[in-house]
């Protein structure tokens, strides 16, 4: 059957990619190599304590065996790792002096199942960055080019926040914000008093702090604030595709979705010089099926689309799927992370916090903005929060009914902070295909080779160093902090391995983000990114595919693809 237009992924990017062209009347098929899920039969969130098995926590011997990899990161539990892949049936390569922690999970909607829902726009000084220091492909588009995709995507996901006029951060079309609780406020007083060219402000989350009638429409409500986001929300109060984008395209009547399908590889006409179709394997069966398409987007995830596009070798492209620049593959990047400093308030006030935000505060990035950073380019900013400690914490280290009078106790507030840095372009980061080595379905084996830099090691001290002084300024006394970054990939912000650029010699992808040499091809996940900012970068992958949907539905008709 023929479709006009295929969507390889149905995550983040993927699900916004097929709501738009489904809603701009193509007949759209999602290919998604994983599972069905289900919320009433997979969501785990109206578990209670009791019900769970082990308190929560996996056997490290299976932890050991099939989660190697996927263990490193805080959201993997009993409750929550049949949305993560095994490693021992999901290998890849990298050298072991260079270890890259990818966190996948394999199912319908992907990881917007499990995302951290963090949604904050790049600025106008992100997408001037490459051609203004010399770092990576000089991006195509501007701040101009995609707020207006912004806007439309926040009305339709939802994303909770304040308006603060800051120009590395701007502001978007926000539902009210999760108030910053009383520890934070007094942080927030100190440190913007401290240093008046910083900010404390609510995190900016895809959480319905107070749904609008479309949201309802799709059957989501009001955020509960019970924060166990991260085993799926049965009331749909966080946008995932699963809940949000994939209902819309489904209303329309143009959908069509298959799982357990894996995408080995699009197929190129040499004769049009475009795509016309992509090759997938069944996931349970290893049979094969091209399916055929007008126009392909590839949203499967920055490494997996890369391996697609690599492994999409042809006479006429020997080196991949619009590889002539060489460029496929490379400038994988991913945000510093666990760059941690922890602290206790012992002046905080006498409150105590009902309920739990599905967020904290966030510190917009000040470095070379209102503060020169020292020795390095680009900039950090900060995700966290404030609590009061409590119970256990109080009473470690007492006995008997010592034990049980401190256990009742309300102890003093904690506030800790996690930087998130920018991570500068490098062309010898990459994904590489070994052809010597298959998976399990005769898939090469991916390499993927990324090591932090030296302008991200002298940025890491600092953001420890601006972490501790925050938390001295507001009267706190530092009781932990990190000697250094976390295993490139943990922030599970990969991006870059497709990039846009103006240049087809060190690009892949134009301003519409279709590929240089295959116009019928378009990339609009975490691949396309030409630099990583330091923000959170799903809300720009879903206003890329948006806006790239909307192009692409017009050069069709066109008569340009």
């Amino acid at each position: 059957m023929m479709f006009d237009a295929i969507v390889i992924g149905s995550g983040m990017s993927g699900g916004i990619a097929a709501k738009e062209l489904c809603e701009r009347g193509l007949k759209v098929l999602v290919i998604e190599r994983g599972r069905k899920i289900e919320p009433g039969k997979d969501y785990t969130d109206m578990q209670q304590p009791w019900e769970v098995p082990n308190a929560n926590l996996i056997n490290e011997d299976e932890l050991d065996e099939d989660y190697e990899i996927q263990r490193q990161t805080f959201a993997l539990s009993q409750v929550t790792k049949h949305f993560f892949v095994k490693d021992s049936e999901h290998p890849y390569e990298m050298p072991e002096d260079k270890p890259f922690a990818w966190i996948r999970g394999y199912h319908l909607g992907g990881r917007s199942i499990m995302w951290g829902r963090q949604s904050y726009r790049m600025s106008e000084m992100d997408f001037e960055a490459n051609a203004k220091d010399g770092h990576g492909a000089d991006w195509p588009i501007r701040y101009a080019d995609l707020a207006p995709w912004y806007d439309h995507i926040e009305d339709f996901i939802g994303v909770a926040g304040s308006k603060e006029g800051l120009p590395q951060l701007p502001d978007g079309d926000f539902l009210p914000e999760f108030p910053l609780n009383d520890g934070e406020l007094l942080f927030k007083g100190a440190v913007e008093k401290a240093f008046p060219g910083r900010k404390v402000i609510s995190g900016r989350a895809a959480n319905l702090s107070k749904a609008r009638p479309h949201h309802e429409e799709l059957g989501r409500g009001t955020c509960h604030a019970r924060s166990l986001c991260d085993r799926g929300c049965s009331y749909n109060a966080y946008h995932s595709s699963l809940t949000s984008s994939l209902p819309a395209a489904e209303r329309t009547g143009n959908l069509t979705v298959i799982t357990d399908a894996i995408a080995d590889s699009i197929v190129h006409d040499p004769k049009t010089g475009k795509a016309s179709g992509v090759r997938v394997i069944d996931a349970n069966t290893g049979d094969r099926t091209t399916y055929e398409a007008k126009i392909i987007f590839c949203c499967a995830s920055a490494i997996a689309s890369a391996q697609i596009l690599l492994n999409s070798k042809s006479e006429a492209m020997p080196n991949g799927l619009a590889n002539s620049s060489d460029m496929v593959g490379r400038n994988l990047m991913d945000h510093l992370f666990a760059l941690s400093v922890a602290g206790i308030l012992p002046d905080g006030p006498n409150t105590t916090v009902h309920g739990r935000r599905p967020t904290g505060l966030y510190i917009p990035r000040f470095r070379n903005v209102t503060e020169d950073g020292a020795d390095y380019i680009r900039g950090y900013g900060y995700q966290g929060g404030a609590m009061r400690m409590g119970g256990p914490g109080v009473a470690a280290g007492k006995i008997g009914e010592e034990l049980k009078q401190a256990a009742r106790q309300i102890g003093p507030w904690m506030i800790f902070m996690s930087g998130f840095g920018e991570m500068l372009p490098n062309a010898d980061n990459r994904v590489t295909l070994n052809n010597a080595k298959k998976d399990q379905w005769g898939v090469p084996l991916l390499n993927i080779e990324c090591v932090h830099g030296e302008n991200e090691m002298k940025m890491s001290k600092q953001v420890i160093e601006d972490g501790a002084a925050m938390i001295e300024a507001a009267g706190g006394m530092v009781i932990n902090k990190a000697e250094k970054p976390g295993t490139p990939g943990l922030a599970i912000h990969e991006m870059g391995t497709a990039c846009m650029g103006k240049d087809p010699k060190n690009s892949v992808l134009n301003k519409y983000n279709q590929t240089h040499d295959v116009p019928n091809v378009f990339v609009t996940d975490g691949a396309a990114m030409a630099s990583s900012g330091c923000q959170n970068p799903s809300l720009t992958y879903m206003a890329l595919s948006a806006r790239a949907a909307h192009h692409a539905t017009e050069f069709l008709k066109e008569g340009v693809l």
